[in-house]
């Protein structure tokens, strides 16, 4: 096995490599690590969800979530109110101020997802996503 054709490992190279260079930014011009920025993306376009719904939509587990929506707390960016269903449950939402550095910083992210792809045809993105597609839906059955 050459672990340089492994995809798993091209994969997690791959995803390492970007993810490092977007921190950079995201730490640098606006003090976030990633699942910070990850939080607020979620809460961004759909504020209301619990620590538990974030969790499931991304790939963090549940002690990166809470240590996220921590400091989000803690920094005035995000607010937490309980759940009138249940009360032991929170939901989640971003402060004008976690607002305002979302409507900042998702711009950002998007040019960076179209410097990555900028050397991609239409063609090659469509097939590229309808492959990743299907590569999670296998993954999920593993």
């Amino acid at each position: 096995m050459r672990l340089e054709a492994f995809l798993p490992y091209r994969l997690s190279v791959l995803a390492n490599t970007v993810s490092r260079a977007i921190a950079q930014r995201y730490e640098s011009e606006f003090g976030l690590t990633i699942p910070e920025w990850r939080v607020m993306a979620l809460l961004g376009a759909s504020p209301g969800l619990t620590a538990t719904q974030v969790a499931e939509a991304t790939p963090m587990d549940k002690v990166a979530v809470s240590r996220a929506v921590r400091a989000l707390a803690d920094a005035g960016r995000l607010r937490a109110v309980a759940d009138g269903a249940d009360g032991r449950r929170q939901k989640l939402s971003l402060t004008p101020a976690g607002l305002s550095v979302y409507r900042r910083i998702a711009p950002l992210a998007l040019a960076l997802e179209a410097q990555l792809l900028e050397d991609l045809t239409a063609a090659e993105r469509a097939t590229l996503w309808g492959l990743l597609h299907r590569l999670e839906d296998a993954a999920g059955r593993l």
